[in-house]
């Protein structure tokens, strides 16, 4: 499928802070698989592994109900990263993906550079 820049994204998080790995990422990881870096998203978090990045987003009024999205970072076709200006409150990663385009913020403080080094390592090789 060919995406113009200018798709819409189909998903969107936020990344808020890095945060330790959650306790039972283990449970999903596949054999090999490690997690690198851990962040907190606004109602659970998202984890960059060797292979893919992992989100888990809790719903419902007790966050009891857990949705996982699973991206591997082989289907990432491009992605741009953008820091914020003096007057923006987020920095900004964008993935172009096999089945649609995906819009990360990442609040102002942390790294954005580190986490573009995160996405450059999991689909050029080296995690």
């Amino acid at each position: 499928m060919a995406l113009s820049p200018s798709t819409g994204a189909i998903l969107a998080w936020t990344l808020i802070s890095e945060c330790p790995h959650p306790a039972n990422i283990g449970e999903i990881l596949a054999p090999g698989e490690q997690p690198v870096a851990s962040f907190k998203t606004f109602r659970d978090s998202a984890t960059f592994t060797n292979k893919r990045m992992i989100v888990r987003d809790a719903q419902g009024l007790t966050g009891k109900k857990i949705e996982m999205y699973s991206l591997p970072y082989k289907s990432i076709d491009m992605w741009s990263s953008e820091n914020a200006g003096t007057f923006d409150r987020d920095e900004e990663l964008e993935l172009w993906t096999r089945v649609g385009h995906i819009k990360v913020k990442i609040r102002k403080g942390l790294d954005i550079r580190r986490i573009d080094q995160l996405i450059s390592v999991g689909i050029l090789g080296g995690l």
